[in-house]
């Protein structure tokens, strides 16, 4: 290898090149484990570069351990394990991925929102409204704009029953993020936190950032099951009490109440995910848990659900205890969500418009859901229960056929449509059947009636 010559591009770093093709004769065998490297001097002379170039390229590679210094003596190809690396070179497509190559037709996807109804001209009026303002072209508030925050207060109270000082709000681009941020918080006094099983799986992601420990509170179709929650150790606990991720059902006001004792008798708190509960199609929304209870609730609520996923606009309401912390920890950190869409936002309350907006979307999502019922009740009838319909902007499909969750997702795909799993929210209590999770709320009624015929064709 002495007189080692290959062809440098010139669009791409020289030490790059040149650490990438070692890399390669290594693991290809075209340089055997212990045999010596040229020199830096040498290789520097055949490809005509500097010796900085092969220094750095030869540093790299030792770093990686593809190859070792031994000092005076030069550089020495380290031994690997080549049945590995060609195993890695040769897997074999991943059949989802390569399912997914074919043409979406119809996608089920969750979080989307119905871009037909979306007020457009009254969003663009206001924007460019707050674009006079000298406020807009500041960095703003790090914990929120005081103008949305009062009127995330005045909201809360008059929707969800909460009562809350626009000051409790922290307003974030996402809920994730936020829970991110109060793990640092929670992680001075809690080790541990009670998760619904099945659950969103965010909120575990971000307290396994702070190395929390889990604890589960199983849930089923028919609501959550308290029958352990007594012999569990953890003083903080998430819940999504008004429309469950994924099943969609809701806790009773017992419930409700049964969680606030528990959380005063263990001095710890509950975490309450609000995050789609405007859209409740069979009764009124029901009242959140932070009504009853302020001390000990820490309140989230979005943007993203009802209004538009790439506003990335959340908030959280904390106790005061939480509060003060949670200042003081992030008082020199800038806000992560759009000073803009915030002042936008904020406006677009003030004026009425959010509310007549979740009043008019309301009746649409009512009228897809059922639409989406009938079709499925039409195409399946006893092959599958459809769980959740109540509320939210998704339904839980149970399928009563010899198929695994992967098999039906491959079917579909197979014929251009896209739906979801729900195993990724299972701990431990997985159900008897697999569920496919089903959203609606981009998709027109002729989508709908579409998806439905192909997701039958594909997995009949």
């Amino acid at each position: 290898m002495k007189n080692t010559i290959f062809a440098l591009a010139e669009d791409s770093p020289k030490y790059k090149q040149i650490y990438e093709q070692f890399k390669r004769f290594i693991e290809q065998g075209d340089i055997l484990p212990h045999e010596q490297l040229p020199s830096i001097r040498e290789l520097a002379e055949s490809l005509q570069v500097s010796r900085n170039t092969t220094l750095t390229a030869y540093e790299q590679l030792v770093a990686e351990g593809y190859i070792r210094s031994e000092g005076r003596k030069g550089y020495f190809a380290n031994e690997l394990e080549h049945d590995f690396i060609q195993e890695t070179k040769d897997l074999p497509i991943d059949p989802i991925s390569e399912k997914e190559a074919t043409p979406v037709l119809i996608d089920f996807r969750a979080g989307a929102v119905d871009q037909s109804h979306f007020p457009l001209k009254i969003w663009r009026r206001i924007s460019n409204q707050m674009l006079t303002l000298k406020e807009s072209y500041k960095y703003g508030d790090r914990f929120g704009e005081s103008f949305l925050r009062e009127q995330i207060a005045a909201y809360l109270l008059q929707s969800r029953g909460v009562k809350t000082e626009a000051d409790a709000i922290i307003v974030g681009s996402t809920t994730q993020q936020l829970l991110v941020n109060l793990g640092f918080i929670l992680q001075e006094e809690f080790q541990s936190i009670i998760v619904e099983d099945p659950g969103y799986d965010g909120v575990r992601e971000a307290f396994q950032l702070h190395h929390f420990a889990f604890e589960t509170l199983p849930i089923y179709e028919e609501g959550a099951d308290f029958s352990q929650l007594e012999q569990t150790t953890s003083r903080l606990i998430y819940v999504t009490p008004s429309h469950h991720c994924p099943y969609g059902v809701s806790m009773s006001v017992q419930q409700r109440q049964r969680l606030i004792h528990w959380a005063e008798k263990r001095k710890g708190y509950l975490i309450e995910d609000d995050y789609d509960s405007e859209f409740r199609y069979t009764q009124k929304p029901f009242p959140a848990l932070a009504s009853i209870d302020s001390e000990r609730v820490i309140y989230f609520g979005n943007f993203s659900k009802s209004f538009l996923p790439g506003i990335r606009l959340s908030y959280m309401v904390l106790p005061q205890p939480l509060l003060h912390r949670y200042k003081h920890q992030f008082r020199y950190f800038e806000s992560t969500t759009s000073l803009f869409s915030q002042l936008t936002m904020a406006k677009f309350m003030e004026e009425g418009e959010w509310n007549r907006h979740i009043k008019r979307m309301r009746l649409v999502y009512k009228r897809k859901v059922q639409y989406l019922v009938s079709q499925l009740q039409k195409q399946f009838q006893n092959k599958i229960t459809i769980i959740g319909e109540q509320s939210g902007l998704y339904l839980i499909i149970k399928v009563h056929m010899d198929h695994t969750e992967q098999h039906l997702i491959e079917q579909a795909a197979s014929l251009g449509v896209k739906v979801y799993p729900t195993s990724i929210y299972v701990v431990n209590n997985h159900p008897d059947h697999p569920m496919i999770r089903l959203g609606f709320g981009n998709l027109t009624f002729d989508e709908i009636q579409r998806g439905v015929e192909l997701l039958k064709k594909a997995w009949s």
